[in-house]
């Protein structure tokens, strides 16, 4: 992909990630309650630094999952070969306050996938939302309850989260879509 424009370096990443965790905290007084699910691929590594964040601020280890929502895609006749991912939680997702997170939220369709494949594992008290980046262009009714930071793009623009646990920096940055991408 050709260099785009840094829309969030380093730090910004973690100021956003800590506040994003300090707002959960604020929400969320039954801590003993909370659960933390990464949504494959993008939100895996964001919902781990969000629970040693939320361990910090409550003193004590915060649960954390990963799921995949492949099989739960409402486009997934149109997706070809679908690579599907593990699906780990660790913990019983039936009455807790579970937050899904994510690294960009975009048309919604894949948190509308997450909240089916989280329902499939159980039924939580409440489902609460984390992104580090919203874009905006929603087709679904879904809004993020923490936001490190709002991002308008427009459709012909793509946003692309890199992460040190992929290799990469840390950085999110805005690209233009080629015609044929």
């Amino acid at each position: 992909m050709s260099d785009g424009k840094t829309i969030l370096d380093a730090d910004a990443i973690q100021r956003g990630l800590t506040r994003v965790a300090h707002e959960i905290a604020e929400r969320n007084t039954d801590i003993d309650r909370v659960g933390l699910i990464g949504i494959q691929r993008g939100g895996i590594h964001l919902a781990r630094r969000l629970a040693r964040l939320l361990g910090d601020i409550w003193g004590q280890p915060v649960p954390c999952g990963v799921i995949d929502v492949s099989m739960h895609r409402d486009d997934i006749a149109h997706r070809g070969v679908v690579t599907v991912q593990p699906t780990e939680v660790p913990f019983d997702v039936e009455g807790r306050i579970i937050v899904l997170v994510d690294d960009v939220l975009f048309k919604g369709r894949t948190v509308r996938a997450a909240l089916d494949a989280v329902h499939y594992l159980g039924r939580p008290q409440c489902i609460q939302l984390a992104v580090l980046v919203d874009r905006g262009h929603r087709e679904l009714p879904i809004k993020p309850d923490f936001v490190g930071k709002n991002v308008p793009t427009a459709l012909d623009e793509q946003i692309q989260v890199s992460l040190t646990e992929t290799g990469d920096d840390d950085t999110v940055s805005l690209h233009p879509i080629k015609p044929n991408e």
